[in-house]
């Protein structure tokens, strides 16, 4: 293997990192450069392979390391306790600026001390009497660096003063004000957290429900990152292999041909991408949790739909009134309902055309107009775009005096497709319950039966108007609370996971769409191990390239390895935190 790396690596010599001779790529050298001691950054590297693109990327990045950044970590104005955080070199100087004479801090302890103006020790120069100084050294730290952190009185004056003293205590070439997720940004190129975990502390701070805090929180032990490193390393090792038949085939013999060899590696494949389908499923439950679960509301005109959406919002986002087509647009409104975040679609009335009436119901409609057409239009794409749907049929008295169920048979057929489906049948207090229960029981065998994926459904019956009017001692007026704990259930369908596989929730759209790529590269290398090529064998050189696509995919994920583009992913990522984090 060494003539191997020889023959395909850059020769990168770096004299003041422990002697070593290092043979690796440009990205490579970069990686060891950046997590080095400053003292220890001394490296050359041979133009033709590469030298310009990583002394650019030095020259951006060695300040970020070499400085000593401080930010205000707790939420900005009045408060009983506000949080400076100090990062880098300089955070003795810092606590020898503001505490002059003072004992040194002993690591990982509070103590308490007087902050003083830098230089000044006079009463009239005190900052704060009464602050809580801790002192965490590198690279045990939450950025791998020495972190001084400073609980003081949380008054906009007493942190603007002690703000504009912390440079007075150093050189100001070493001090400035930390850039957004500066702090976390250190952690990871300290190795104190990976790309998968950033991701997930970012989700924790955007958090706005229980739900989408559940999830972030399952991302941030790690766990993610460290299945993805090992699948990694198994790829590479797998690669490996293969390269090293390819290269040292003609000096000596091998217990294995290269189908043979090909063959063991696509049984590790596979099992590989069995866990990213699973990963990939955990991704799908955890976008609905982060980016909120849609329900459309669908049904004929008049049948309480506009009303029911006003009982789930709790207020009148939506007009009520007699008239038949009153909404004819896409009305939407977000809630948290018990953590998950929903958004709830108002649509209008779906109605079949006069010649498809049934006059037992009424006289015939009104010729559907073009502005009402495309409200139905768009109604049944709303429908294809949500993953709950709730049918809404409602009781009516027909022209003989007898009740029926008022209901459009193509909403019917739409819902089935849905992932999640709720069968609702408004007006229930039109009727005695006895007679409700027939036509239940009759739109259940006569109708929905004879819609395919609707036959277990079971209808809830529901009443807007009751809601609205509760009569006394009723714990429920309207079974709202029903209807609501009805999609409750359908949220825990749609997002949900075996205890076992919580962390599943933690996979984020970027990590998705890089395991797809994965994905993709592994279906290749299974599709060249499988065939033959001119001589009956298939191209190893082609397969273990495809093996070197899937793992620089994951590494991308987690940020580490040769992923070439992580700087990019962190400026996208980082741009979400805000100053102090």
């Amino acid at each position: 293997m060494f003539r191997y790396a020889l023959r395909r690596s850059a020769v990168c010599r770096l004299p003041n990192f422990r002697g070593a001779l290092w043979f690796c790529t440009p990205q490579q050298a970069w990686a060891v450069l950046r997590t080095a001691p400053p003292s220890r950054r001394c490296f050359a590297l041979d133009a033709a392979v590469g030298a310009s693109e990583l002394a650019a990327r030095a020259a951006t990045r060695l300040p970020l390391e070499d400085d000593t950044v401080y930010a205000l970590s707790s939420a900005p104005g009045r408060g009983g306790i506000a949080v400076i955080r100090v990062s880098g070199p300089a955070c003795l100087d810092v606590y020898n600026g503001l505490c002059p004479a003072k004992p040194m801090l002993k690591p990982r302890y509070a103590a308490v001390r007087k902050l003083v103006e830098p230089g000044n020790t006079s009463a009239e120069d005190v900052l704060d009497s009464d602050a809580l100084v801790l002192y965490f050294p590198g690279p045990k730290s939450v950025t791998g660096e020495d972190v001084l952190e400073l609980h003081i009185h949380g008054g906009p004056a007493t942190v603007k003063a002690i703000l504009s003293a912390i440079p007075k205590c150093a050189s100001r070439e070493r001090m400035r004000y930390a850039e957004p997720g500066e702090f976390t940004r250190r952690a990871f190129l300290n190795d104190r957290l990976d790309l998968a975990q950033v991701e997930s502390l970012g989700d924790i701070l955007s958090a706005e429900t229980e739900q989408q805090r559940r999830a972030a929180v399952r991302g941030t032990s790690g766990v993610l990152g460290k299945t993805y490193e090992i699948w990694r390393e198994q790829l590479l090792l797998a690669r490996g292999e293969i390269e090293a038949l390819i290269d040292f085939s003609e000096d000596q013999q091998f217990d294995e041909s290269p189908t043979e060899l090909l063959s063991n590696v696509t049984v590790l494949v596979q099992d590989i991408l069995r866990s990213i389908h699973m990963y990939q499923n955990g991704s799908q439950r955890s976008e609905l949790v982060r980016n909120g679960i849609r329900i459309a509301l669908l049904g004929p005109p008049n049948v309480g739909k506009s009303s029911l959406m006003n009982q789930i919002v709790g207020r009148e986002a939506s007009i009520v009134s007699a008239e038949a087509g009153t909404t004819r647009d896409i009305i939407e409104a977000s809630l948290d309902i018990r953590g998950y975040l929903c958004s709830f679609a108002d649509t209008a009335g779906i109605r079949m055309h006069a010649s498809s009436h049934d006059t037992r119901l009424g006289p015939e409609p009104s010729i559907i107009g073009a502005i009402e057409e495309e409200g139905i239009r768009r109604a049944r794409k709303k429908a294809q775009e949500s993953e709950v749907i709730i049918v809404l049929a409602s009781v009516e008295r027909a022209d003989n005096g007898q009740f029926r169920l008022h209901y459009d048979t193509e909403t019917l057929r739409l819902a089935a497709d849905a992932q999640q489906c709720l069968i609702v049948i408004n007006k229930c207090d039109a009727t005695d319950s006895g007679t409700l229960e027939n036509l239940v029981q009759d739109f259940k065998l006569s109708v929905l039966g004879t819609v395919e994926g609707l036959g277990s459904a079971e209808p809830l019956a529901i009443s807007c108007r009751a809601a609205e009017s509760p009569a006394a001692g009723l714990t429920d007026p309207g079974q709202i609370h029903a209807l609501t704990q009805a999609l409750l259930q359908s949220f825990s369908n749609l997002t949900s996971l075996p205890d076992d596989m919580q962390h599943l929730l933690g996979v984020t759209e970027r990590q998705n769409q890089l395991l797809e790529q994965c994905k993709q590269s592994l279906d290749d290398f299974m599709l060249e191990a499988r065939s033959g090529g001119q001589e009956g064998e298939p191209d190893v050189v082609l397969a273990a390239e495809h093996l070197r696509l899937a793992a620089g995919h994951l590494a991308a994920i987690t940020g580490r390895g040769n992923a070439g583009d992580v700087e990019d992913v962190l400026g996208v990522i980082f741009d979400k935190f805000c100053v102090g984090k």
